[in-house]
């Protein structure tokens, strides 16, 4: 279903859609001074836009986690330093001794039992310019495949491992890090828990291979499922700013760090609410 592109008031704030099928941009508010009201409002956006972007936030480390929380319990990364003194933020920085490796369409923690619900992103350090974030309705591109596809891949089980990107950045063997989060089985499509719509739920960065199904079938299909979220039809593309922020539902959409501004810094921290675990409804 189509969104508006007109501008839309709510009680506590303005929303601007980015395009007619994800993204919007919150107008008309400061995070910091939150009410529960507001807080509603902006799941409920989170919900119809699976994206949603804030301007001119002045957020403390410890207000962008109090923020986070209103949302729900808080989770913490094994890329997270260990004695940090607030592990619920990530902070994701590239420079000029780091490239940028986010550079890839995926969902977040796929490989937690209950990966996270979405992530809450803050730009602090950014270079002139370049470093774009891209994200990807996964509702339609579902929504997009043949019905001879959707028969084939609804009920269908992946297998999701950390080990595909963590071992080489956290220097773990594979069986190191399995011995801390084992490879888990998630349905292809996932019905999303609150709106009911069903997702596409495999990602090149941490899906290994589709459940009783040979290696080279299952290769070529997840090879045409990830090509869906390259389409710029159901994409929106966000240009940040210093203060600003962007807060993902990570069920229903997948995202792309645009890595094409080396070896100019940039600098991001990112707070994550836990989710639930997936499942596909037949009957949803």
């Amino acid at each position: 279903m189509s969104m508006t592109q007109a501008t839309m008031a709510h009680q506590k704030f303005t929303i601007q859609p980015m395009t007619p099928f994800i993204g919007a941009e919150i107008l008309n508010l400061d995070l910091a001074q939150y009410n529960q009201d507001m807080i509603a409002e902006i799941r409920d956006a989170l919900l119809t836009y699976k994206v949603v972007f804030f301007r001119d936030q002045k957020l403390t480390r410890a207000q962008h986690i109090d923020f986070a929380r209103q949302f729900g319990p808080l989770e913490i990364h094994p890329a997270t330093p260990k004695g940090q003194a607030d592990p619920e933020v990530l902070r994701i920085e590239h420079g000029p001794d780091s490239r940028g490796s986010e550079n890839m369409w995926h969902s977040d923690v796929t490989w937690r039992q209950c990966p996270s619900l979405g992530s809450i992103l803050r730009a602090i350090e950014l270079p002139p310019v370049g470093g774009d974030t891209l994200f990807a309705n996964m509702v339609l591109a579902y929504d997009r495949l043949s019905d001879a596809m959707k028969e084939k891949i609804d009920g269908l089980t992946a297998v999701h491992d950390i080990a595909r990107v963590f071992a080489k950045r956290l220097k773990k063997t594979p069986e190191e890090l399995h011995d801390l989060y084992p490879p888990m089985e998630h349905p292809v499509v996932r019905t999303h828990p609150e709106t009911k719509q069903r997702a596409l739920y495999v990602n090149a960065a941490f899906t290994s291979h589709i459940k009783d199904m040979a290696a080279d079938e299952s290769a070529a299909l997840l090879k045409e499922l990830y090509l869906t979220a390259w389409n710029p039809e159901v994409q929106c593309r966000f240009r940040w700013e210093v203060g600003s922020m962007a807060f993902w539902d990570n069920r229903a959409s997948q995202h792309f760090a645009a890595s094409d501004y080396f070896p100019q810094v940039r600098a991001m921290e990112r707070v994550t609410i836990a989710g639930d675990q997936p499942y596909f409804d037949p009957a949803a």
